[in-house]
């Protein structure tokens, strides 16, 4: 007779992202919630869309069922609120269920945002925006946190600033995860557009610091005369804007500018460029390799 195959042991949520396990939040059953009884995240950043990804979730669905319970914390006004499976409840909408399996936990709100921003920072091709708003909510969280240890309280991030932490768990720089912070302070309208990649991501980093009034200024410019601020043109706008200086028609006529003096450019001949690029490289090839280094200098700086 075949003995009975041993449990296997699953790592709980909290013995992977080091909280504190205690008997109001060890509520380990796996339930099935009607789907009317969830709802998103509170300020959840990251898109659920019915792309491509989605119809893959959908049919890896119908084929085995949800492999991966949601997790979720009940809500006071009943209910649950989700922290993660936002995609999963898609796919069983779209699948025509009406339940989803969760694991139902007692989470703070400071724990709750760390479990979510974690469950799906590692996805490929996030967009700018969602990075900037899960960036900006884990930080305020870290921030809190080292605000408030408690004595004797073991903290494995001891001495580590914010930065550094989502640094070393996403793999951006310090410097780029400051920066993605600080674009979360862009109106929607903006991010849209850094999203869809008509604005430059540096660009945007120096629109952030404008007043949201300046911001949408700079909007409505944009649509005026289909012009999309430069990294030195953002500079500027962030510069009069610091000295109470940046009005609707500075803004206008900042992107109002064709081009540059000829007096402002730098000319090279291919016999020079070529003391540092391959013989065989073309001026186009040129353009790009120093294009990018440029690129690589502004991210750096």
């Amino acid at each position: 007779m075949r003995r009975p195959k041993k449990e296997i042991q699953l790592t709980s949520y909290d013995e992977l992202l080091g909280l504190e396990e205690t008997p109001e939040k060890s509520m380990n059953q796996v339930v099935e919630i009607d789907l009317a009884k969830l709802y998103p995240f509170k300020n959840h950043p990251f898109h659920v869309n019915d792309d491509e990804k989605m119809a893959e979730t959908v049919e890896s669905i119908k084929t085995y069922g949800v492999l991966t319970p949601a997790l979720v914390r009940p809500r006071p006004d009943g209910g649950y609120e989700m922290i993660s499976g936002h995609r999963r409840k898609r796919g069983c909408e779209l699948c025509g269920k009406t339940t989803l399996p969760a694991l139902v936990r007692n989470y703070t709100d400071d724990e709750a945002v760390i479990i979510m921003v974690d469950s799906n920072i590692q996805r490929e091709n996030l967009l700018p925006s969602e990075k900037a708003h899960a960036y900006k909510m884990k930080y305020d969280v870290l921030k809190r946190k080292s605000g408030r240890r408690k004595a004797g309280q073991v903290d494995h991030n001891s001495g580590k600033k914010g930065l550094e932490i989502i640094s070393e768990e996403t793999g951006d720089s310090p410097k780029q995860v400051q920066r993605y912070i600080k674009m979360a302070d862009l109106i929607p309208e903006l991010l849209e557009k850094v999203d869809d990649g008509s604005m430059g991501f540096t660009s945007a980093v120096q629109i952030a610091y404008l007043k949201k009034k300046e911001q949408k200024d700079v909007l409505d410019a944009m649509e005026l005369t289909l012009c999309t601020p430069s990294l030195s043109q953002a500079m500027r706008m962030k510069k009069l804007s610091s000295d109470g200086k940046l009005t609707t028609q500075r803004v206008e006529d900042i992107l109002s500018e064709i081009k540059q003096k000829e007096t402002d450019r730098v000319v090279f001949k291919n016999d020079q460029l070529h003391k540092y690029f391959p013989k065989n490289y073309s001026t186009e090839q040129m353009k790009r390799e120093i294009i990018e280094l440029l690129k690589l200098y502004v991210l750096n700086y």
